[in-house]
């Protein structure tokens, strides 16, 4: 592995590194060493005051704007990042971490445990959306990043960026939230573990002891996919593009194949998932999503998270996202406008639900280039 600590200036670098630690986790145990796997995009300033932290979602990875190793897919926001682009890699130099619980690099229960040359499996410690910011900004420790000109993401990428804010607000001078939350409601914790049951119930789980054989709970886990991706639809997108339309044929069959086109879809979705996924670090980082409450991290109160805060915030929301709707976001702005911080928002329309943070949307890249550009001239 390499831990050269500088950022080649050459467009996608992946990079892995294992720190020393230890890392402190929320749940009282300590992590060390800690494997973090990344990419850089630009070239970072000689003062490096153009560093740029992307934040990925639940099931993304570090490969933001970069062909994917293993579906060979281009990166999951290059229609956000590049040259050129809102988050402009000409200008800036974006960083993007694979986050610890995961299974692309970074440390997680896919990775193997030093103290027994095993993969973790579910002895790996619980972690939260805290411990992967600690991790981050351990790395940018090690690489000489003291601060951040902005922290961005999405989804879970947008909790990340808020948890940022709070626990390092001396090292991010701007964070741009989409799509996102403070916390998760009871409908979101439920979905999850409709999920996870429907991992441990697949007879290939085995505790989460299934890596020696080369066998995982793929049946479980494209499940899980399934039920997630449900979420981040909406019904009028869903509608649109399959309604009631049955695969190719004139007449039901009422079987059991996928008679409707959307069954074939989310059929697609989960099996394709399966084969850059690990079934035991979709437990862990569903988990860590249910447990983040970042008003209950500061007292139960949201705008002692932000309290005397100079970062300036950027919240966007989408009028048909029911998995993090436009309330969550106004309950965030509320709170940074208690706290006396800086903050803009704005809810989008989108017939895409969820996902549309990830899907070609004009009036998000203008706000993001706007926000961006802002912070430039600050």
């Amino acid at each position: 592995m390499s831990d050269d600590p500088r950022i080649d200036p050459r467009f996608g670098l992946s990079r892995s590194v294992t720190l020393p630690g230890p890392l402190r986790l929320d749940g009282g145990g300590l992590l060390s060493p800690v494997d973090i796997a990344y990419e850089t995009y630009g070239t970072l300033a000689p003062d490096a005051s153009n560093a740029i932290l992307i934040c990925h979602a639940l099931t993304g990875d570090q490969h933001v704007a970069s062909n994917h190793p293993v579906t060979g897919k281009p990166g999951w926001w290059t229609r956000m990042v590049g040259p050129g682009k809102p988050v402009d890699t000409d200008r800036f130099c974006v960083i993007c971490v694979n986050a610890l619980g995961s299974c692309l690099g970074s440390s997680g229960p896919a990775s193997v445990n030093p103290a027994t040359g095993r993969p973790w499996g579910m002895s790996f410690p619980v972690i939260t959306i805290r411990d992967m910011v600690r991790a981050q900004a351990m790395l940018l420790d090690h690489l000489g990043i003291a601060r951040l000109f902005a922290v961005v993401g999405g989804s879970m990428g947008g909790m990340q960026t808020l948890s940022w804010a709070a626990t390092y607000p001396d090292r991010v001078a701007s964070a741009v939230v989409i799509a996102s939350a403070a916390r998760h409601s009871a409908q979101n914790i439920a979905f999850h573990e409709v999920g996870r049951q429907a991992i441990m119930a697949d007879p290939k789980w085995r505790g989460g002891d299934y890596y020696a054989d080369n066998d995982p709970p793929a049946a479980g886990l494209a499940v899980a996919r399934m039920a997630a991706h449900i979420t981040y639809l909406s019904e009028a997108g869903l509608t649109e593009k399959f309604g009631r339309r049955l695969q190719g044929r004139d007449a039901k069959s009422f079987g059991f194949d996928a008679d409707f086109q959307v069954e074939s879809y989310l059929r697609h979705q989960g099996l394709s998932f399966v084969d850059r996924f690990d079934a035991n670090s979709y437990l862990y980082i569903t988990r860590a999503l249910d447990y983040f409450d970042l008003a209950e991290e500061h007292g139960g109160r949201l705008a002692d998270a932000f309290r005397g805060t100079a970062t300036r915030f950027c919240l966007v929301s989408f009028d048909t996202d029911w998995l993090y709707p436009t309330p969550e976001s106004r309950s965030i702005v509320h709170a940074l406008n208690a706290a006396g911080a800086p903050v803009s928002f704005v809810e989008l329309h989108s017939p895409f639900g969820h996902d549309a943070f990830l899907l070609e949307s004009p009036e998000l890249s203008r706000v993001v280039d706007g926000f961006l550009r802002a912070g430039e001239r600050r």
